[in-house]
C-alpha cells in the first residue's frame, strides 16, 4: 500500500486506535521526548503534539514505533514478508556462484528499477520562505536530551549528488539548527555526503543540499536501508518498490535536486567546502550514551518550501528498545535473502535492541563442517554494514535468534571460552566511544553450535568418516553441584548476581586503574567460580538485575580485544568505564538521563495530556 504523504498514514493510524492527540501545550525541550520515550519503550500509539509552544506547526512522534506499524508503513501484513517478497525475486539455489550472484543481482536491480516521476505541483512547495524570510526557530524542532548541543533534525532525509556524474544520494544524518538559516551536516567520514563534498571541493565549487522531512514513511524508512552498491538501486527506487509505484518528485526551488513532492518540509542550501567546519553536539544518540562534540560541515539554508498545513515528523534514540530497533528489524528482514544468497547456510539473524545494531547480531546457521561458524562469521564482517559488528554469535538451525535469554542459554551450553571464543580486529561504527581507536577496535566471534569431534580435538582423523559425527553438548551445570551463592568481597563492587545459565553480573565502582582485571582475576580463583563461564563487569550506573541493561552497557562498554579476557574456563567482559591512567587517551561519554525536573513534570500532567493511565 502506497500512502501520498506522511499525514495519510497518520489518518489511518487514528482510525486503528494508534494515533493519540494532545491539545495541551507542551515544550519542544525535552517534555516531547519524555513522552514519546515511554509510550515507544512500552509498544504504545504514535503522539500527535497540536500545541506546541512557540510553534505555528504540531508535531508528530512514534509513528514506526512497533513493527506492526513499520509493517503497515511498508505495505506489508508482518515484517518477515519482506523476506518473502525480496526471496520471490531472486534465484537462492546457485549457492553463492560468481554466476549465481551476477544474476541475482541483475534481477533484483531490475525489480527495484522504479526511478522517480517528475511532477510540477508539489504539494511541499506550496508554501516558500526564500532569504531573509527563512527562520528555522519556527520550525519545531526538538531538544530531545539534556545535554544535547541544541535542537536537532532527528527524521532529515539528506539530499545530494555526486559533482561528477550526477548520481543522487539520500542519506538520514542528523541535522543540528545553529541559526536561523544555518545548521551542522553530521557527515561521517565514510558517509556518501563526505565523498560528495571532497569531490566538490577538489572541482571548487559548492555543494548543493536538500533536507526533506516527512514524506511517504517507505521513503524515511529508505533512507535508513544499508542499501549495496549497485548501479541504478538508489533510496527512491527502494521506496519505489516497497510501495509498488514510482515516488514522486520535484525540482527544488533553489538547488538543483529532486525532491520529495509530497514531504511536509525541505530544507534547500548548500555545503561550502572551502569554509572551517562547525562544532556540532553533543546528541544523544541511538546507542544510547551521548556523541561528543565534533567538527562537521556548516550547511546553509538558502530556501525553505512546505505544505500549506505541515506536520512536522520527529523520532528520538536513545537508550534502548527506542524506534529505531523496528526500522533495523526491517531491514534485517529486507536483507536477509540477499545474506542468504552470499553465505547461503545462514538460517537467520537478528540485532537484539541491546545491541543498539551494530554491537551485536545473532547468526543460526545449517552447520555441515568443522570452522563453518567462523566461515560464516567472517563472510558477515565483510557483509555492507555488517563490517560495523563488534561481537557475533553463531547457533545452530533450530534456535530463535529473537529469543535473547535463549541465545545466551546456547552460548553457555555450546561456547567453551577460549576454545570456541576468537578475537580479531576490523572496522567499527564511529560513534562507538570504547574501541581501541576511532572507527578501528576489537571484534568477538563466539561459536555456540555444536560442535563436530575436529573441533573438540577428540577426532583420530580428519577424514569424513571418521570425523563425520557431532558430540552432544553437555549441559551447563551437570555434575557441577547446586552452583555460586558469594562472591568474595572486593574493591569497588556495588552490586552482584548469578544467573543459573552460568553468568555472573557485577556493578563495579572503578577508581583505578586495572580494576576490572584484577576483580576478574580475584573471582576466576575463588570457589563461588565454579561453573560460571562469563563475568559480566558492568559500570556503576547499571542495573544487574536488568539483563538487558546489563548487555547494553557490555557490549556499548567494550573493546573486544582489550576488555574480553580469558580467565581458565571463564570469559571476563571488562565492561566498566575506561580511565586514562588504563591507557584510554579518548573522553567517555555520559549515559543518557533525563533531567529529574522533566520526569516530575510529565507525571504530574500525565492525565492532562489524556493519555493511557496503563502507559505512565
Amino acid at each position: 500500500m502506497a500512502f501520498p504523504d506522511i499525514q495519510s498514514f497518520m489518518r489511518l493510524l487514528e482510525e486503528r486506535g494508534e494515533l493519540i492527540r494532545v491539545t495541551t501545550p507542551v515544550s519542544r525541550e525535552l517534555e516531547i521526548t519524555e513522552i514519546a520515550d515511554r509510550m515507544v519503550k512500552q509498544g504504545g500509539p504514535a503522539l500527535l503534539f497540536e500545541n506546541v509552544l512557540g510553534s505555528d506547526y504540531p508535531v508528530v512522534i512514534g509513528l514506526l514505533g512497533t513493527k506492526e506499524r513499520v509493517a503497515l508503513a511498508l505495505g506489508v501484513g508482518d515484517l518477515d514478508d519482506l523476506a518473502a517478497k525480496v526471496r520471490a525475486l531472486i534465484d537462492l539455489s546457485g549457492g553463492g556462484s560468481k554466476l549465481g550472484l551476477l544474476s541475482n543481482v541483475t534481477k533484483l536491480r531490475d525489480a527495484m528499477n522504479l526511478p522517480p516521476r517528475r511532477v510540477r505541483n508539489a504539494p511541499v512547495q506550496q508554501v516558500v520562505w526564500r532569504g531573509d524570510e527563512v527562520d528555522l526557530s519556527k520550525i519545531p524542532v526538538l531538544k530531545c536530551w539534556p545535554l544535547d548541543g541544541g535542537p536537532f533534525v532527528t527524521l532529515p532525509l539528506v539530499i545530494t549528488k555526486d559533482p561528477e556524474t550526477g548520481e543522487r544520494n539520500m542519506g538520514m544524518y542528523r541535522v543540528q539548527v545553529m541559526s536561523k538559516n544555518t545548521t551542522g551536516m553530521h557527515w561521517q567520514r565514510h558517509k556518501t555526503g563526505t565523498k560528495h563534498l571532497e569531490k566538490a571541493r577538489k572541482m571548487g565549487q559548492r555543494l548543493e543540499v536538500a533536507v526533506a522531512i516527512g514524506g511517504d514513511p517507505a521513503l524515511i524508512y529508505a533512507a535508513t536501508a544499508p542499501l549495496p552498491p549497485v548501479p541504478g538501486l538508489d533510496e527512491f527506487a527502494l521506496a519505489g518498490y516497497l510501495r509498488g509505484q514510482r515516488y514522486p518528485v520535484a525540482k527544488g526551488v533553489t538547488v538543483d535536486l529532486d525532491v520529495p513532492a509530497n514531504a511536509e518540509f525541505i530544507l534547500e542550501g548548500y555545503v561550502d567546502p572551502s569554509e572551517d567546519w562547525v562544532m556540532e553536539g553533543p546528541f544523544g544518540d541511538h546507542t544510547g550514551f551521548y556523541t561528543l562534540p565534533d567538527l562537521y560541515p556548516h550547511f546553509h539554508v538558502t530556501a525553505v518550501t512546505m505544505r500549506r498545513n505541515p506536520v512536522y515528523p520527529a523520532t528520538i534514540v536513545g537508550r534502548p528498545p527506542m524506534e529505531d530497533a523496528y526500522l533495523i528489524e526491517a531491514s534485517e528482514r529486507l536483507f536477509l535473502p540477499a545474506a542468504q544468497l552470499i553465505i547461503p547456510e545462514i538460517v537467520d539473524y537478528h540485532m537484539p535492541p541491546a545491541g543498539v545494531a551494530h554491537n551485536l547480531v545473532f547468526v543460526s546457521i545449517k552447520k555441515s563442517y568443522p570452522g563453518q561458524a567462523y566461515k560464516v562469521a567472517n563472510g558477515l564482517f565483510g557483509l555492507g554494514q555488517m563490517m560495523f559488528a563488534k561481537v557475533i554469535v553463531v547457533l545452530d538451525e533450530d534456535v530463535t535468534v529473537t529469543d535473547f535469554g535463549a541465545v545466551w542459554r546456547e552460548v553457555t551450553q555450546k561456547a567453551v571460552p577460549g576454545r570456541d571464543t576468537l578475537t580479531t580486529r576490523g572496522p567499527i561504527d564511529v560513534l562507538d566511544h570504547s574501541s581501541r581507536g576511532w572507527g578501528y577496535g576489537g571484534k568477538l566471534i563466539i561459536d555456540a553450535t555444536t560442535k563436530r569431534p575436529e573441533e573438540v580435538g577428540s577426532a583420530a582423523s580428519s577424514r569424513p568418516d571418521q570425523a563425520g559425527d557431532v558430540l552432544s553438548p553437555t549441559p551447563w551445570g551437570e555434575g557441577r553441584g547446586e552452583g555460586p551463592h558469594d562472591l568474595p568481597t572486593f574493591d569497588g563492587v556495588l552490586a552482584q548476581r548469578h544467573t543459573p545459565d552460568g553468568y555472573w553480573l557485577v556493578a563495579l565502582h572503578k577508581t583505578r586503574a586495572g580494576q576490572a582485571r584484577d576483580l576478574a582475576a580475584a573471582f576466576a580463583a575463588h570457589p563461588a567460580a565454579a561453573g560460571i563461564r562469563h563475568l559480566l563487569i558492568c559500570d556503576d550506573q547499571t542495573d544487574v538485575n536488568d539483563i538487558q541493561d546489563v548487555w547494553w552497557t557490555i557490549l556499548n562498554n567494550i573493546d573486544a580485544e582489550r576488555d574480553v579476557t580469558l580467565h581458565g574456563h571463564l570469559l571476563a567482559w571488562d565492561g566498566a568505564q575506561k580511565i586514562p591512567e588504563e591507557g584510554f587517551v579518548r573522553e567517555w561519554p555520559p549515559k543518557i538521563v533525563m533531567d529529574q525536573g522533566i520526569v516530575d513534570r510529565v507525571d504530574r500532567l500525565w492525565n492532562v495530556y489524556g493519555l493511557p493511565e496503563t502507559l505512565r
